[in-house]
């Protein structure tokens, strides 16, 4: 048993609730029972197990030894003195020092408890012995706490690693988003950037003008993209809506016309691609922006990109390939883009191949099925 993570609240109500209880208890058997012997021990023990409620928590191994080995003195000394056994009904508030114990203590802390409330056990059962009934009832009483105490305690654990499982899916989510789109857009300003050099410098200003609006474009878009996600993550509702905001639809929006400037972006659409989960959507989307920039970054002398999406009774597919030239360039070793792909494709019960096309380019085809699989 280790601690969880969790730091101990130092003083809530309920300490002071059971402080007063406690001592409360104690105070009214000293006054009022007629049977009550060693009344000065007594109110010494009753108040001092009473503080022990307050830092029960911070200090369970000590609160524990203070409890059950003040009865154990009290137990051993009626035996040594020969008079009444010493009896207290607020001492029965020692359960709640079991309790504290296992859910707070440390393994070596809970071991070395739990040996001083047995051995405060068998000596009680050995200097008064009240029958197996009674003195198994009690054993079962004092281990019923350490059972409830272990139980919250892993609860709150599995809590914590839930949350934190969940926190570092966002996370790899998140960081795919930022590189999906970030790169994609920074990808076509660099690009833009080159030409509107090359095109200045050869004095055709009209195209270093058509240029610097593309760039102006895509920083725009960059910048309105990175705002709706911090937006969403600021709203803190747990699953940024800028994740799913991308679809099949859109992918038409990444083709480029006869005349623009760098590759050409084929994009075609077959079969059924209605009611596609959302998440697939995405995914689509995501590949195939990936695929396009990654052509646009390492595709040698490539004039051409072409973007199939087939939607199949089960599955759908998508095909990206270019006709740039097979070399060291296309011999690609994967990098974020590529993994992040792959983990896309892959959560979604889907494969991803990537590698050089049959007689020139890149060629990237991801088949994920339409419907999430059955558990």
């Amino acid at each position: 048993m280790e601690p969880d993570g969790e730091s101990p609240p130092v003083r809530v109500w309920r300490d002071w609730l059971l402080v007063a209880g406690v001592a409360g208890t104690a105070m009214a058997e000293v006054v009022v029972r007629d049977d009550m012997v060693w009344r000065p021990v007594g109110v010494v023990f009753g108040l001092t197990l009473a503080l022990t409620m307050l830092w029960r928590r911070v200090r369970p191994l000590a609160a524990v030894g203070l409890g059950f080995g003040g009865l154990m003195v009290v137990d051993l000394a009626a035996v040594f003195v020969g008079g009444e056994p010493f009896s207290l009904y607020a001492g029965t508030f020692v359960v709640v020092l079991v309790y504290s114990l296992f859910r707070w203590g440390t393994s070596r802390q809970t071991a070395i408890g739990l040996a001083i409330v047995l051995l405060e056990w068998l000596v009680a059962v050995t200097t008064d012995f009240p029958g197996v009934a009674d003195a198994s009832g009690g054993l079962v009483v004092l281990l019923f706490p350490a059972v409830l105490g272990v139980l919250v305690r892993y609860q709150r654990i599995v809590r914590t690693q839930r949350v934190e499982r969940v926190r570092f899916h966002e996370r790899e989510m998140l960081a795919r988003e930022l590189h999906d789109t970030v790169a994609h857009h920074v990808s076509a300003i660099a690009i833009q950037a080159q030409a509107g050099r090359f095109l200045a410098s050869s004095r055709d200003l009209d195209g270093a003008a058509r240029a610097l609006e593309v760039i102006e474009g895509e920083a725009s878009r960059t910048l309105a993209e990175m705002r709706s996600m911090v937006g969403s993550l600021r709203r803190g509702n747990g699953t940024p809506e800028v994740f799913a905001q991308r679809g099949v639809a859109d992918i038409e929006g990444l083709a480029t016309g006869e005349g623009d400037q760098g590759l050409r972006i084929d994009v075609e659409q077959c079969g059924d691609l209605n009611d596609l989960r959302p998440s697939v959507e995405a995914a689509l989307y995501r590949v195939a922006q990936e695929s396009i920039t990654n052509a646009k970054r390492h595709a040698r002398h490539a004039t051409q990109v072409h973007v199939l999406v087939d939607g199949g009774t089960d599955t759908v597919r998508l095909s990206v390939s270019d006709d740039g030239e097979r070399g060291l360039s296309n011999s690609r070793v994967p990098g974020y883009g590529l993994v992040g792909m792959a983990e896309r494709v892959t959560l979604l019960g889907g494969t991803l191949e990537a590698g050089p096309g049959p007689d020139h380019g890149w060629t990237v085809h991801a088949v994920i099925p339409r419907r999430e699989a059955l558990a």
